[in-house]
């Protein structure tokens, strides 16, 4: 229902508050558009459940929380709260905790389920964290960490594993489009998610190209 929804983005909002521009409610609002209309043209039914999904995937991140369980034990309690059924609670709940870019690391990450909620959610956080916002992201992050921008001396990690991606390291923004921005392409499930991340994809190859001819003084 539209009063459900209302109170996921009310949820959401208050979520947001004191996070830096790269998970502000924005974000959350250009995900939330994005997985309904990939949901659309990808033909899942369930739309409520997708765009109650992506509202509410980035509550208590791990990033900001710092605790792996706040997520399930914060959306348990608001979905309860809504009345949402169990059911599609406990589909919610696991949208949101598998959507992140940590779990492709992780050593089971090739047995991991998926289905089309998951899918369209995961593809739209994707989406928004490749082309142009993306790389605005991508150092609005850096900048609330104080990372440089740019380090010639320092190079992207190119094997890496969950706890390593999980533990901050102090590295110029750069290397993470290395370490996982340019991989999101090859990431995306659906048809409709393949196809926006080329242009995105691409747009970030030109970035990085020109960043690169400027720091040699061109």
């Amino acid at each position: 229902s539209t009063d459900l929804i209302q109170k996921a983005y009310a949820f959401a909002k208050k979520d947001c508050e004191g996070k830096d521009p790269s998970h502000d409610f924005f974000h959350v609002q250009r995900v939330a558009t994005l997985a309904v209309s990939l949901a659309q043209k990808e033909g899942v039914e369930d739309l409520e459940l997708v765009e109650i999904a992506a509202v509410l995937h980035d509550v208590k991140d791990y990033k900001y929380s710092g605790d792996e369980n706040a997520a399930k034990v914060s959306l348990s309690e608001f979905l309860s709260s809504v009345e949402y059924p169990e059911d599609k609670a406990a589909k919610v709940i696991h949208i949101v905790t598998n959507l992140g870019f940590k779990k492709e690391l992780s050593a089971d990450a090739s047995s991991k389920t998926s289905y089309p909620e998951l899918a369209v959610v995961q593809d739209a956080d994707r989406l928004d964290a490749i082309g142009a916002f993306g790389i605005a992201r991508a150092f609005s992050f850096g900048a609330a960490k104080n990372h440089p921008i740019y380090d010639p001396e320092s190079k992207p990690r190119t094997q890496i594993t969950e706890e390593e991606y999980g533990r901050k390291v102090e590295s110029c923004t750069v290397n993470h489009f290395y370490e996982k921005l340019l991989k999101l392409k090859e990431l995306m499930q659906t048809k409709t998610g393949k196809e926006m991340a080329e242009k995105r994809h691409q747009f970030m190859e030109q970035f990085l190209e020109q960043l690169y001819l400027e720091a040699e003084g061109s």
